[in-house]
């Protein structure tokens, strides 16, 4: 008998005695010990040396899902947090990409005012837009044609135009007020009984027909019967963080945006068929004619599949920010007396008339009415509609040593390395207390001094350096602390029509209502794409009879 044989006797007998785990028990066990695993693993990463040119990275315990679960809760509590512990720059993980923030007002000039060749918004946002929005436009196009696309839509966002669409907006309200079935107690012309109206619901339904009456013109308006409140619906819900940090998942919510952008893309469609096959006949001057007739730099018209994608793009996108916007603005109305019968004694002082009426609301009234002007610049402070405004880092950028240096290093800069999503977040800003007295309280009063912090910012905002980045000159804007509607190139051409139709539709409500808020004042609701406030109502009550 050889050694070999001697020795492997009783290791042969032990192994075959062994009872080893069946498939489900090691699935079981694989199904515990991995996660364990790789949470420990994640762990030992973090403690490694790290590369000090690069900012500071949020601690946390599970690998790939990173700090997305605080960043969602609350991402102002989250900064806030971060910007404590880390400074103004810092990293965390979101769904396994690597996301670098820069706060305070040099954060957001760093990211809203860099160069669009080494900060670019397209591969961030196009994977939740294009298929809501449609192909070749917007962020599904090189940004030289987005910018020639947004000086097409500016040429139905002139001072003519809007004085010709307050009455529009004000006729709206006023018909969806003696219409829809949740303003019934108002419709009984009763001035005593108090009715009650959700928040969300009301307020997207009025922006959407009032956005879509002025800028897409009597056609369209009346075309977009109760047919397609669903289909609307159906693409709004695709407007979420999930539809955009995972595109393409086989759920029924995505197929159902699918569905809905195809069912939009081909009313628009028929729409411009009938009108190029009948010119005679129609007319309207509205966006969709005027960009029938425009051309891009190389000579070519529009493709009728763009005409219909940018409209689609104008009301989804302008309806998310009015909306919100208005629903915050009515809430505090609601919740401030005091603001409430302010904003209606100045309709009375500039409105009315020896019968004890109101004359009708014209655009160039709007920069008279100041208590007017203060309300909807404060709902935009305190709840701008867009908290996180990101950007994809094309090539290694240093960041300037104002905005944040290696600890222990007075030479060196950060590095923000290429492939990073970098995040600014104006609403930080926005609520500073080292910037703004009572920053987290609603109070439009700040806004009355003219020499003010509030006013200060807004000049800084609108009256700064000029550029023209493909649509017009606008005010740069990046380093004031107040930046409602963004920055830089890709700063909101609708803004101006954004104020316009939320000063009308709040003047409309406040001549014919009262608002009273039960309860605690409504949170923000963080899980949309657009910061509204959790589901809420509002009671209201006729002040005066027909």
């Amino acid at each position: 008998m050889s050694v070999n044989v001697t020795l492997m006797e009783p290791w042969t007998g032990t192994l075959t005695q062994l009872e080893w785990p069946s498939t489900p028990r090691l699935l079981l066990l694989a199904l515990i010990n991995i996660p364990l695993i790789s949470i420990v693993l994640n762990v030992l990463w973090q403690l490694l040396p790290r590369d000090k040119s690069q900012p500071p990275l949020v601690w946390h315990w599970i690998p790939f899902l990173g700090s997305a679960p605080a960043y969602g809760r609350d991402p102002v509590a989250f900064f806030r947090e971060c910007r404590e512990k880390y400074g103004n720059v810092f990293t965390f993980i979101l769904l396994g990409r690597r996301v670098t923030v820069t706060l305070g007002p040099q954060g957001n000039d760093f990211v809203l005012g860099g160069k669009h060749t080494q900060l670019a918004a397209e591969p961030v946002y196009s994977p939740l837009t294009t298929p809501i929005f449609g192909k070749d436009v917007v962020y599904d196009c090189p940004n030289e044609k987005l910018m020639e696309q947004k000086k097409f839509v500016k040429v139905s966002l002139t001072i003519d135009k809007f004085r010709a669409y307050v009455g529009m907006i004000e006729d709206e309200v006023k018909d969806y007020l003696n219409s829809d079935s949740l303003f019934r107690v108002y419709q009984q012309d009763d001035i005593n009984e108090w009715g009650v109206f959700p928040v969300l619901k009301t307020f997207s339904e009025i922006t959407i027909l009032t956005a879509s009456r002025t800028l897409q013109g009597r056609e369209i308006r009346e075309s977009l019967t109760k047919d397609y409140a669903q289909v609307y619906s159906d693409l709004d819900h695709g407007f979420t963080p999930l539809h955009w940090m995972v595109p393409g998942l086989p759920l029924p919510s995505y197929r159902r945006r699918d569905a809905a952008h195809a069912k939009m893309s081909s009313f628009y469609q028929s729409i411009l068929r009938k009108r190029r096959e009948n010119p005679s006949q129609n007319q309207e001057d509205d966006v969709m004619n005027s960009l029938m007739k425009q051309r891009y730099r190389d000579g070519t018209t529009i493709p009728d599949h763009e005409i219909a994608h940018i409209l689609i793009a104008l009301l989804m996108a302008g309806q998310h920010t009015s909306s919100s916007s208005l629903a915050w603005a009515v809430l505090h109305i609601a919740d401030r007396q005091d603001i409430q019968e302010a904003l209606y004694k100045e309709q009375l002082q500039y409105f009315g008339t020896p019968d004890g009426g109101m004359r009708d609301f014209m655009y160039d009234d709007i920069r008279e009415l100041k208590v007017l002007d203060a309300v909807v610049r404060e709902t935009l402070r305190l709840h701008p509609p867009i908290h996180s405004i990101m950007r994809m880092a094309h090539v290694d950028i240093p960041v300037p040593a104002t905005l944040g240096t290696p600890s222990g290093s007075e030479d060196s800069v950060f590095v923000v390395p290429k492939g990073d999503i970098v995040l600014a977040s104006p609403l930080i800003s926005q609520v500073d207390p080292v910037v703004w007295e009572k920053s987290e309280t609603w109070e439009p009063i700040r806004w009355y001094d003219e020499k003010g912090v509030a006013a200060l910012a807004n000049k800084e905002y609108n009256e700064g350096q000029k550029v023209d980045f493909g649509f017009g000159l606008v005010s740069k804007g990046t380093i004031s602390p107040y930046l409602p509607f963004g920055a830089g190139r890709h700063r909101c051409i609708g803004e101006q029509f954004a104020y316009l139709q939320i000063s009308t539709i709040i003047s409309a409500l406040v001549r014919r209502m009262e608002f009273r808020l039960e309860g605690a004042f409504p949170a923000p609701d963080y899980s949309s794409m657009m910061v509204q406030p959790v589901p809420s109502q509002i009671h209201y009550r006729r002040r005066k009879f027909d």
